[in-house]
C-alpha cells in the first residue's frame, strides 16, 4: 500500500500483488572490516526516509558476510507494521526459510482476510449505536481534563522537537515477583501496578491529582486479525485519579477499573477521540 493525499484528504492506495519486495544485495565477504561497513549499512538504511505516496514502504537488504553467513535487514515504516506484526513476520520468515533450505513448498496458509478487508470491517462495524457508545464513553471519560505540568529543567519549545533522549529503567527479577504478587492479590495486572506507579511518580512531580496517561493497545481483539501484518496498535487515554490521598489498595482499584472501562472501548481510533473530545490544541504539546 501507499499513502496519497487528495485535496488534503490521506487515502490508501492499495498496489497490485506483483509489486513486490525491492531488496539490494551487498557483498562484503573481502571487506577486512566487514562488521563495521555492516553497521554503517543498518545506520544509513534507518536515516533513509520513506516517501508515503510513491513507495515502498518496506525495503530488503542481503548483506553476504562470508560464504556461510548472511545477513537480511529489513526495514518497515510504521504506518504498515506495529510491534505485534513484528513477531508475526520474524515466525513467518523463519518457517519459510525452514521449508525452503529443506527443499519444501511454502508452508504458511493462506490468510482468511487482509488488511484491506479488515479496515472495510471496522469502518462498518464501528457505526451507528456502537459508535455512538464509543463516543460517548471517551466524550464523559476525558471532559474537563487538564494538561500535565512537569517541573522541567529546561524551558518547552514553542513547538514540538521530538529531540529527546531515552532512560532505560531495568526492574529486577526480585522486584517483578514482588510486583506480580501484588497484582494478584489486588485483582490487578502487572501492567495495572506499573502504570499506577508511574501515575504516582507524574502525580509527586507535577502536584496533579488528575492525570491522563497515553498507553498502547494491540487492538487484535478478533482471531481473525492475530495473524495480519499491518498497523493495528490503538492509543488509550487513561485518566488516573489520584485525589483524596488513596491508599494503595484503593489506587490499585482506581487504576484497575479505569483500565477495564477503556479497553471495553478500544475499537475507537484515537484520532477520533480527540476529535470527539476536542481538548485544547497547542503546537508544544501533544492532544
Amino acid at each position: 500500500s501507499v499513502f496519497v493525499a487528495t485535496q488534503g484528504k490521506p487515502r490508501v492506495e492499495v498496489l497490485p500483488p506483483d509489486a513486490g519486495l525491492p531488496i539490494l544485495e551487498h557483498d562484503l565477504r573481502e571487506r577486512s572490516d566487514a562488521e563495521a561497513a555492516l553497521l554503517d549499512l543498518c545506520h544509513e538504511e534507518g536515516r533513509t526516509p520513506f516517501d508515503l505516496a510513491r513507495g515502498p514502504l518496506i525495503r530488503g537488504h542481503l548483506v553476504r558476510m562470508s560464504d556461510e553467513e548472511h545477513v537480511f535487514l529489513l526495514t518497515q515504516h510504521h504506518i504498515v507494521s506495529d510491534g505485534w506484526s513484528m513477531g508475526v513476520l520474524l515466525r513467518e520468515l523463519s518457517q519459510l526459510y525452514r521449508a525452503f533450505e529443506a527443499g519444501q513448498d511454502d508452508p504458511l496458509p493462506p490468510l482468511a482476510i487482509q488488511y484491506p478487508d479488515y479496515a472495510a470491517w471496522q469502518r462498518q462495524w464501528l457505526s451507528g449505536e456502537r459508535l455512538q457508545k464509543q463516543a460517548q464513553y471517551w466524550r464523559s471519560a476525558l471532559a474537563g481534563t487538564t494538561r500535565l505540568v512537569l517541573p522541567t529543567d529546561r524551558a518547552r519549545p514553542g513547538q514540538q522537537s521530538f529531540a529527546a533522549a531515552t532512560v532505560p529503567i531495568v526492574i529486577d527479577a526480585d522486584l517483578t515477583r514482588e510486583l506480580k504478587r501484588l497484582s494478584l492479590q489486588h485483582g490487578t495486572t502487572l501492567f495495572m501496578i506499573v502504570l499506577a506507579a508511574w501515575a504516582a511518580v507524574l502525580s509527586r512531580l507535577s502536584g496533579q491529582d488528575d492525570l491522563v496517561i497515553g498507553v498502547p493497545s494491540a487492538n487484535r481483539g478478533h482471531r481473525e486479525i492475530e495473524e495480519l501484518i499491518g498497523f493495528f496498535v490503538n492509543t488509550l487515554a487513561l485518566r488516573l485519579d489520584l485525589s483524596g490521598e488513596p491508599s494503595v489498595s484503593e489506587f490499585l482499584e482506581r487504576t484497575r477499573r479505569t483500565v477495564l472501562a477503556a479497553q471495553e472501548h478500544q475499537d475507537l481510533p484515537f484520532e477520533q477521540v480527540v476529535e470527539i473530545v476536542q481538548p485544547p490544541r497547542a503546537l508544544d504539546h501533544t492532544p
